[in-house]
């Protein structure tokens, strides 16, 4: 029998008709009118607006359609005809809706007036702008500063990222926490420890000139699906794929172009990875160093490694060379999953390859060692000289449309990241120069009380975290929580002492202001930046900006200071787009004349002119300590957890129960595990379990009525979908450096 037999899976490709269904039912459900169709011709084109889901980049010569099926999902769910109105707050308690699923919450509409939780009747009621941001302006100059926290989602423009930093440090801390910390923080990390920079150095054209392409853990089909237009064109030129991930996702198994009719006549896809390999969860480093080992090998015989680049460019080779032959294969393979003839097989395509690029996502970020991982995926690339080079490099996937650009822009709870003596001379102040905190410091510190005010600029900050009960509980003692958004989630559920929910616009809507409607901007995960117009109609008259409601906090809550013109930036935002060329000339020349630049202007990258920012100037080799990248050793009854995305979701937005390419429809609630494992385990396809924590600290955590399900997994791991299991996910497990949520290898037993 084979696995395909006895396992839930997806028979067809990603893309092609499956994609336009998903698409349509989407629009149907939402109930939106026929000018969302204009909406979405403008979609990711010069000029035009772009997408509020992937920060996948957008092309100078864009297709007829530039959008995938989620990001056509996020366009239609903020679009929506729904409306969640001070009518709808009325008639539910916050007590109720906290009975609601993340679906139905978000099924409600897009929120239409501000307005104040009220604990005497556990309602929302309406207030007034003004009312509202004098009443939280009081609250900010009543706390330590240094007692709140200003979190953002990683969709917040440029220009809104630059007020939020500057008002955070105008009041006086660096508690800029961003989504980023919960995702690609091991990039800023891990990755600036090596390369000198903490973003990818790749551009687009360079996956027009590479030979070869590496994936370890990003599921492209489902977190950035516009990505498979260039890797279906270099499939064809003759480019080879090979991914490492322990799920077989469809994406970069096979994929049929939507806007292809020869295709969608014919159902014919393109095979993406010529080679797909599922590494243990965590296994990654043990993959590399199979594949480096076999790579040395072979250069004892042929010309392979590149030495004028070595010898030039980078430090520490001879110790990493030491420690790849210092690894035995046993334990390559046992740690991998996976065989040595196919860690050869897979080292002989870079051996082979002039020009290579590696790609990674979170299933990479999000472990206890997931920064080494990086440096041995960094590793790989130096032995050959491919950083600094045309059609070569390392190109992590980002996650949401601008989480890249805020941290670029001055969101970052590092102040050393920040140019302070700048800011205190252009604005006459003494910005604060102590640490911030990330998000698990923000979490720590709700917990022990020290945190008295949250402040969200977007995003479902709550959902997302680990040790979401204890995390509840902890944050209904803190004295103020503002949440500025679009849509009701669950974070608006639970409040502080006193509690605002502020509507905004959203991205594809008209932001109208003193000096006409405006432009926003945001940066790609490829360094681009690009101009966005929004052209519909606000879903109501209330709504304001983000920009404008974080002035209008401001002005409520830091003294007048004559050079901080808040009224005038809301009025022109091209103002402050001055204001950041003015505080990163070296990124930002001439923004405002280049922001529509087809394809983006580029930021510009020292590692990628090979100018590194290390601490030897060079780029760095790493000997890892361990040979994977998880928190704790297996033992017998220990399972590693991977907590998944659906493709019927981003992030914490749920757009329905279809996870169509891997085959499950109409729940979430599963626990996916190989039929070896299931059979090993003595459990039967369809039962209903529990998972348990299993982290040796003595905390329990669980999470119940999960149906056992049989999926294509390696052994000795399970799947289930995020954030259902972030419950099991404990605070403290998190990468070493960057303290990001370790959630693809969480230790955990299963209860029947």
């Amino acid at each position: 029998m084979s696995d395909q037999d006895e396992t839930v899976h997806y028979d067809g490709p990603s893309g092609g008709w499956g994609s336009l269904r998903g698409i349509t039912r989407i629009f149907g459900k939402e109930w939106d009118s026929p000018a969302v169709l204009d909406t979405l011709r403008r979609q990711n084109k010069p000029g035009g607006f772009m997408c509020t889901s992937c920060a996948w980049t957008k092309p100078a010569n864009p297709h007829t359609f530039e959008f995938c099926e989620n990001g056509a999902k996020a366009t239609l769910w903020e679009l929506t005809s729904r409306r969640c109105t001070p009518e709808f707050f009325a008639g539910h308690t916050v007590s109720e809706l906290r009975e609601w699923n993340d679906h139905d919450l978000e099924q409600t509409g897009r929120l239409t007036h501000p307005m104040r939780y009220d604990p005497a009747t556990d309602r929302y009621v309406e207030t007034s702008w003004a009312d509202a941001f004098a009443e939280i302006g009081k609250e900010l100059q009543r706390l330590d500063p240094k007692s709140a926290v200003f979190y953002a989602s990683g969709r917040a423009s440029l220009e809104t990222s630059y007020l939020y930093a500057l008002y955070a440090r105008l009041y006086g801390h660096n508690n800029l926490p961003d989504s980023s910390n919960m995702c690609h923080e091991t990039t800023s990390v891990g990755l600036k420890k090596v390369t000198g920079s903490p973003v990818g150095t790749c551009v687009l054209s360079d996956f027009e000139k590479c030979d070869a392409i590496f994936f370890f853990g990003q599921n492209t089909g489902t977190n950035s699906p516009r990505f498979l237009h260039p890797l279906q064109e270099a499939v064809k030129r003759g480019c080879k794929i090979v991914t490492f991930n322990p799920v077989r996702e469809k994406g970069l198994v096979e994929f049929v172009n939507p806007q292809s009719p020869t295709e969608m006549l014919t159902g014919k896809g393109t095979e993406i990875s010529c080679q797909y390999h599922q590494v243990r969860p965590g296994g990654d480093i043990a993959a590399v160093m199979g594949m480096c080992k076999h790579v040395l090998a072979r250069s004892e015989s042929e010309d392979l490694l590149d030495s004028a680049f070595l010898e030039q460019h980078t430090n520490g080779f001879d110790a990493f060379k030491a420690s790849v032959e210092a690894a035995s294969w046993d334990e390559i393979e046992d740690e991998s999953g996976l065989s040595r003839a196919d860690l050869e097989a897979a080292a002989d395509v870079y051996c082979n390859a002039k020009r290579v690029i590696g790609i990674y996502g979170m299933g990479v970020t999000q472990h206890v060692h997931g920064s080494q991982t990086i440096g041995m995926i960094v590793n790989m690339l130096l032995l050959r000289g491919n950083i600094g080079r045309e059609g070569a490099g390392i190109s992590p996937v980002r996650g949401h449309s601008n989480v890249q650009g805020q941290r670029t822009v001055g969101i970052s709870e590092k102040p050393e990241l920040v140019p302070l003596d700048f800011l205190a001379e252009r604005f006459d102040f003494s910005p604060p120069r102590e640490k911030g905190r990330t998000t698990v410091e923000v979490c720590e510190d709700i917990i022990g009380g020290s945190v008295r005010a949250f402040v969200g600029l977007g995003g479902n900050f709550v959902r997302a975290i680990p040790e979401r009960e204890r995390m509840e509980a902890a944050w209904q003692k803190m004295r103020l929580t503002v949440q500025i958004a679009t849509k009701l989630n669950r974070s608006h559920l639970i409040n502080g002492e006193v509690a605002y929910l502020l509507p905004c616009l959203g991205r594809s809507e008209e932001d109208m202001q003193a000096r006409g409607p405006q432009t926003v901007t945001m940066e790609d995960s490829l360094s681009c930046i690009h101009g966005s117009v929004g052209k519909r109609k606000p879903a109501s008259e209330h709504l304001l900006s983000e920009s404008a409601i974080i002035a209008g906090m401001a002005k409520a809550t830091v003294p007048p200071n004559p050079k901080v013109k808040w009224d005038e930036w809301v009025d022109d935002y091209s103002r402050v787009r001055d204001l950041i060329e003015e505080t990163y000339p070296d990124k930002f020349e001439k923004f405002n004349e280049r922001m529509f630049t087809p394809g983006g202007f580029y930021k510009g990258n020292k590692a990628r002119e090979r100018i590194w920012k290390t601490e030897s100037g060079r780029a760095e080799f790493t000997v890892p300590d361990k040979l994977n990248a998880v928190g704790l050793a297996d033992k017998q009854g220990r399972y590693r957890l991977i907590t998944m995305r659906s493709n019927d979701q981003f992030n914490t937005t749920i757009y329905g129960y279809s996870d169509r390419l891997r085959g499950i429809e109409g729940t979430r609630d599963v626990l996916l595990m190989s039929p070896e494992e299931i059979r090993a385990a003595g459990l039967s396809e369809g039962q209903v379990v529990s998972l348990v924590s299993d982290a040796d600290d003595g905390v329990h955590r669980e999470v119940g009525g999960l149906v056992v399900t049989p999926f294509s997994l390696p052994r000795g791991c399970v799947g289930a979908y995020y954030p259902e299991t972030n419950p099991l996910v404990p605070l403290w497990y998190h990468d070493q450096l960057s303290k990001t949520p370790a959630s693809k290898a969480v230790p955990v037993r299963i209860v029947a």
